[in-house]
């Protein structure tokens, strides 16, 4: 066993991760160094991903615009169960987040005026979303992070190495973690004043996603098994249009600026079905669209739908969607007919670690940020391009809140903290035979969540999946040994388990979240409605 300590010690290098990093650096108070923790290699996360682009309110140059709007189109995407403070500091922080990413180097389109391009993205009330290079936002921001992050002297980073276990003493302090290095095969037990989870998603429980291979829930499983609160868990938000293809597992996106810019929805004999499902059709929250196609799909016996970009203008598409154009290209899809063959498919995860306003979770010295946190702003559904925000407001007022509250790495561990990491010493490697064992458990795992905890759930349903989701934690503990498919593996259980007690215990349908044995409760707002009178009220549903 190696031992090391570190400042602060953040899990994760999505744009949320490599922002905190870098903005730490540039103060001399972490003087026992910073260490970045990334799963895999740098540049493999959801993050690079992000097509759309991030949302900015900047009344001043988007005369349309105001904080007021943004807020609302949140609390109606949410379905009003968001934490309108956490809101209202996110959009009135978003227009310093685009000054500090332009200030790492990031650039941001422009239109022919050569001023900032506001796009519009669904259930957005005005063109408000800045995007990079056409349609590779999130790409171009980690790009530019990771640039000034390389010229860092006071950042570590451990790549191919996995936060296996948070060392939490008894008086439910966090102290550092047990890392493993599974490129290598060695453990490592690090100790720190303070420990950030910045790990992601969670698409890899599901059989179609949007999100890479490294998302399978590690920091919502790391928190849950330290004694973390956590919670909204029963709100997987499905993307309507991923691109219907050969590809398995991980499924590229077909961003929803397509149809912000005039693409429209239609089955295979040409319908025209959005706008019979809700008033803003196409543009709807992402819960109603995607339900609104597998109904669709349902109803004309397909198993996709097309997205129809003939409105758009073929030549204009390409130039303003090239990532989407190549990867159509890529997939065989001949553009110049016009139409992207389409499905849902698991894309964001609004519920997680639940966290307050400077990004602390229920355990001492543990924070959270990005798509693994539950800070109040999604509610029950994401609206389009919060996500990217969300992970630059609060990882830049979480390096705030750390610099003022400097915590030195611990000195001494206490007995519960001695057993964790003596529990790691010695641990046998795994066999090829073994291995493959745990792919099918986790085939299965996938298949049970894709068809009980899915689009559309019922009581009889989320019985099934939990039944199964422990007959497989029974099955896994034959594996002995251990390995990173086996932690990932056992870390999706984790979650899994949560996710369906959570949607067994929200008995009502709600954004993300639709029970077919229960109504739909809508959500509405209205128009004159005073943002004050909203405050304090966040619903919410924990797992013990």
């Amino acid at each position: 066993m190696r031992y090391s300590k570190y400042s602060v010690v953040i899990i994760g290098s999505g744009i949320s991760g490599l922002f905190l990093a870098n903005k730490l650096s540039e103060n001399k108070t972490c003087s026992d160094g910073i260490l970045l923790i990334t799963k895999d290699e740098l540049f493999s996360g959801s993050s690079s991903l992000a097509q759309g682009g991030i949302v900015s309110v900047i009344p001043e140059i988007n005369k349309c615009d105001s904080f007021e709007s943004h807020i609302k189109d949140t609390l109606k995407a949410g379905c009003g169960l968001n934490d309108i403070n956490t809101i209202e500091f996110v959009s009135k922080q978003s227009s310093f987040a685009i000054e500090e990413l332009m200030r790492f180097g990031v650039e941001f389109d422009k239109n022919d005026k050569n001023i900032l391009d506001f796009t519009l993205e669904g259930a957005h009330s005005y063109p408000r979303i800045l995007h990079s290079n056409g349609d590779s936002t999130g790409r171009v921001i980690e790009q530019a992070l990771l640039k000034k992050l390389k010229s860092a002297t006071n950042i570590e980073v451990y790549d191919y190495t996995m936060a296996l276990e948070l060392l939490v003493d008894n008086s439910k302090n966090c102290k550092g973690l047990i890392a493993y290095n599974w490129k290598n095969d060695y453990y490592e037990a690090i100790y720190s004043g303070s420990i950030v989870l910045a790990t992601g998603g969670i698409g890899q429980l599901y059989k179609n996603t949007t999100n890479p291979s490294v998302s399978t829930g590690d920091g919502i499983a790391l928190a849950c098994r330290a004694g973390a609160q956590i919670c909204d868990m029963e709100f997987v938000q499905f993307h309507p249009t991923a691109l219907y293809c050969k590809t398995k597992g991980t499924m590229p996106l077909v961003s929803e600026s397509v149809r912000g810019e005039g693409a429209k929805l239609v089955d295979l004999e040409g319908d025209y079905f959005a706008k019979n499902y809700h008033h803003q059709a196409d543009l709807a929250p992402r819960d109603v669209v995607a339900r609104a196609i597998v109904e669709q799909m349902k109803k004309t016996k397909t198993n996709h739908v097309n997205l129809d970009i003939s409105q758009i203008g073929i030549e204009k598409f390409k130039n303003r969607f090239p990532t989407i154009t190549k990867l159509c290209i890529e997939n065989d899809i001949d553009l110049n007919s016009g139409l992207i063959p389409v499905v849902p498919a698991e894309h964001y995860f609004m519920g997680g670690i639940r966290t307050d306003i400077n990004s602390r979770t229920s355990v001492k010295n543990l924070y959270a940020i990005g798509e693994c946190s539950c800070s109040g702003l999604h509610g029950a559904n994401r609206l389009a391009s919060n996500s990217l925000l969300e992970c630059v407001v609060f990882a830049n007022s979480l390096c705030d809140y750390l610099l003022k509250n400097f915590n030195l790495p611990p000195k001494k561990n206490d007995e519960k903290v001695k057993n964790i990491v003596d529990k790691f010493i010695n641990q046998d490697s795994i066999s090829n035979k073994q291995e493959d064992f745990i792919k099918i458990l986790f085939d299965e795992l996938k298949s049970t969540m894709t068809e009980n905890v899915g689009i559309t759930r019922t009581k009889m349903s989320l019985e099934i999946a939990l039944e199964k989701i422990n007959a497989l934690k029974l099955r896994i503990e034959s594996v002995v040994a251990e390995s990173r498919l086996k932690y990932e593996f056992k870390n999706a259980l984790c979650v899994s388990e949560q996710i369906t007690k959570a949607a067994i215990l929200r008995k009502n349908s709600l954004g993300a979240h639709f029970r077919g044995d229960f109504p739909y409760c809508a959500f509405e707002l209205k128009e004159n409605e005073k943002l004050e009178s909203l405050k304090g009220v966040y619903d919410k549903i924990s797992v013990k």
